[in-house]
């Protein structure tokens, strides 16, 4: 494991803000396994099931509870710790939230990007930094063709609109502080819908689909035929940890924008992710009622990768039906596994193994 991307994070103070997050927490985990000195920045996990409670991160990592609306915590943190990659994920990262607090949304996830990099700026340690949107940052045309990084910016929900934002903010800093600069090297990487074991965020499909088995109850279906880029947590997180070692170990070219998400085939609809995972654990049922609540989502979204593909010679790993066991795999784990954290790490050891068997070249980069 350790000699993946080039040992680059072997040793290495990382990091992560937003690590008691979903995605982050899985970084978090995989950076350890590197061998990096892995450090988290972020508000307190939101409930006991949290994949950063579950996995007893607090016991492997360091971390420091604080919000990114805070620049001068934020800055004594990345002073007092010298990391010399950072990965920004601390967000408000939900699109019905954003709706219920525009104000909190865009509070968090324009200025707290803004916080984000002016530590970046203040810490002369960083060589690389890699600032984490979303797929939701495009304007979206509800093209039948994938979003290229070049195209434009917006949203018209509150969140979609505070990451498109936050990219804009990213470029700005980019042009403005670090194109001459030898010190550091800033990305942005964007992703789509990810899914896996250890979210239990509210309104969303997956685990909203576990909460309903608990509670035996019918899983309601809000955009049944949205069709989204699923892909399992660890998907993007390889690009992310790819491009964080290209941008440490060879500089500025592999700034600007980044696109991490399934291969075109595995777009799917909501509908068909549920009744694959229905299929798979053989458990639950659902319903798409006449009167849902019709907030404003986008009805179909895909990325273009073809970046990644050529420039970082980055592939995604799973198909869709891999995407869809290993995330149902790693619910089910913790109701009968008694040591999480270990799940976890094996989950990423497969998955490396399994891209090591097709012979992806990200293996070796």
């Amino acid at each position: 494991m350790k000699n993946l991307f080039k040992r680059v994070y072997d040793g290495k103070r990382i990091l992560i803000t937003g690590d008691t997050g979903f995605k982050g927490s899985w970084l978090a985990i995989w950076l350890k396994e590197l061998g990096a000195k892995v450090y988290g920045y972020a508000l307190p996990p939101q409930g006991k099931r949290d994949n950063f409670n579950v996995c007893s991160l607090y016991e492997i990592i360091h971390h420091e509870d604080g919000d990114v609306r805070d620049l001068n915590h934020l800055t004594q943190y990345f002073e007092s710790v010298k990391p010399e990659i950072t990965f920004h994920l601390a967000a408000q990262p939900l699109v019905i939230e954003s709706y219920n607090n525009p104000h909190y949304t865009f509070e968090t996830n324009l200025m707290g990007t803004v916080n984000f990099f002016e530590a970046v700026r203040k810490t002369d340690s960083i060589k690389a930094a890699v600032n984490i949107t979303s797929d939701k940052c495009y304007k979206n045309n509800e093209w039948l063709w994938g979003y290229r990084e070049c195209d434009p910016m917006g949203g018209n929900d509150p969140y979609s609109a505070s990451k498109g934002a936050a990219e804009l903010i990213a470029h700005s800093y980019i042009q403005s502080f670090f194109s001459n600069n030898n010190r550091c090297s800033i990305a942005s990487a964007r992703a789509g819908n990810v899914i896996g074991g250890g979210d239990w965020a509210e309104h969303r499909i997956v685990p909203d689909y576990f909460r309903a088995i608990e509670k035996r109850e019918t899983l309601q279906l809000r955009y049944p035929n949205a069709t989204r880029p699923w892909q399992h947590v660890l998907e993007p997180l390889s690009g992310y940890l790819l491009l964080g070692a290209k941008l440490f170990a060879e500089g500025y070219k592999y700034s600007g924008g980044w696109n991490f998400g399934p291969l075109e085939q595995n777009n799917y609809s909501v509908k068909e992710l549920v009744e694959r995972i229905i299929g798979y654990t053989g458990q639950g049922n659902f319903t798409v009622p006449d009167n849902a609540e019709k907030k404003h989502e986008s009805s179909l979204l895909k990325l273009d990768i073809s970046k990644a593909i050529k420039l970082l010679d980055w592939r995604p790993v799973l198909n869709f039906e891999e995407t869809v066991h290993m995330t149902a795999d790693g619910y089910l784990a913790e109701s009968n596994v008694k040591n999480i954290y270990i799940e976890r790490v094996k989950q990423i050891y497969k998955y490396v193994e399994t891209a090591a068997e097709r012979n992806l070249n990200w293996i070796n980069n």
